[in-house]
């Protein structure tokens, strides 16, 4: 069996952290930023966790 590569593309939009969580970074924060307030622009470029029902799932996209 040929070893698993990582996908690139997601790991550019992701990173692990030293506890073995996926850190993600917020979807839609320049678009349509005029419709929002800038509290909820502010928390949109803030880092989080991913929920730990996806890093099931997500953990083998970044073997390699």
């Amino acid at each position: 069996m040929p070893k698993m590569k990582t996908k690139k593309t997601f790991a550019k939009r992701v990173k692990k952290t030293g506890t073995g969580k996926i850190r993600k970074y917020s979807n839609y924060v320049s678009h349509f930023a005029q419709n929002k307030t800038h509290k909820q622009k502010k928390h949109l470029h803030k880092p989080s966790l991913m929920d730990k029902t996806d890093i099931k799932r997500d953990r083998d996209l970044l073997q390699g």
